[in-house]
């Protein structure tokens, strides 16, 4: 036999130990971005702490004193509760509020409906939706005016349609019955294309190959609308309702330059009940108890909507 022949170990690499673990005596500080947040959330806060928490916290501190703006604050405890509770005007503002509330809502929710659903499935003009988009830029004094000159008895372009039909001049905002009717179709007109544009975006996360399998199967417009879009546009839908709720409980500018209350108590909302409260009568305690028992009734209808719609959950998970 021959020598031997020698053969050298095989080289090992030098590289970092294996489960991506530093190499030894270079120990890596995993970076906190915890200051750089708080850094970015201070402004938000600070806002919040001055514009939001600080006005609420005292107002509750308001609603449990006889406060005049005349005098400095006299603690009565729940005296301003005690009296709203048997205040027959409270509850009618909550009346009618509610009545307009239902009104505002629905024909809003349903022309909006209707709006996003034309958008997403015949046209997505981009020049469509900025002009949809036009009423909910004009200010709501502006929008109050504008309708109040539009449905003048007199003067007004509605009246002089109606006129040309033969039936007569109406007096839309001083008319008892067609008061909260004809705020609602101002307000209405002023939000459907914002809510429209929510919706619509909220059409554009359905995937397009439900309403072709759908198509494929022989259902029509109708039966994809409520057995595909409506479903999966459940939670956008919630959040639509949510906020048009909490919206619609806060009108007051148009009321304000319409019709201030009337005629007859009919537009008599709750915000222009508190309005008056405070800055008419200069009982600013007990506007401050009626603002925050509606704070409550929102909290409260807010919860109960959320739930039975389940707004927290999507079809498309």
């Amino acid at each position: 036999m021959g020598a031997e022949t020698a053969v050298a170990p095989p080289h090992k690499s030098v590289g970092p130990p294996p489960g991506g673990a530093p190499a030894p005596g270079r120990v890596r500080r995993r970076r906190d971005d915890r200051k750089a947040a708080w850094l970015f959330l201070a402004p938000a806060l600070v806002g919040f702490a001055l514009f939001y928490a600080y006005p609420t916290v005292r107002g509750v501190y308001y609603s449990l004193t006889d406060y005049s703006l005349l005098a400095s604050p006299d603690f009565v405890g729940a005296d301003n509760y005690s009296q709203l509770i048997g205040d027959e005007q409270f509850w009618n503002a909550l009346k009618v509020t509610g009545y307009y509330v239902l009104l505002n809502i629905v024909s809003q929710t349903l022309l909006a409906l209707l709006l996003a659903t034309l958008m997403h499935r015949l046209t997505r003009s981009v020049a469509l939706r900025a002009m949809l988009l036009v009423p909910w830029l004009v200010p709501n004094v502006t929008v109050g005016l504008l309708w109040m000159w539009m449905l003048d008895a007199n003067l007004g372009l509605v009246n002089h349609v109606l006129g040309a039909f033969g039936l007569g001049p109406n007096g839309f905002f001083t008319d008892p019955d067609w008061a909260m009717p004809s705020v609602a179709a101002a307000n209405t007109w002023a939000y459907t294309g914002y809510t429209a544009l929510l919706l619509y975006a909220g059409m554009l996360q359905v995937p397009q190959y439900l309403y072709e399998s759908a198509s494929l199967d022989g259902a029509g417009e109708w039966r994809m609308f409520t057995k595909i879009t409506l479903p999966l546009l459940r939670p956008v839908l919630s959040l639509v309702l949510v906020v048009s709720l909490i919206g619609s409980f806060q009108i007051f500018d148009t009321i304000a330059v319409a019709t201030k209350g009337g005629p007859v108590g009919a537009t008599h909302v709750i915000y222009y009940y508190i309005y008056e409260q405070a800055f008419t009568y200069f009982h600013m305690g007990y506007a401050s108890a009626v603002a925050v028992v509606l704070a409550l009734i929102l909290g409260v209808l807010t919860a109960v909507q959320m739930r039975l719609l389940r707004a927290s959950r999507s079809d498309l998970a």
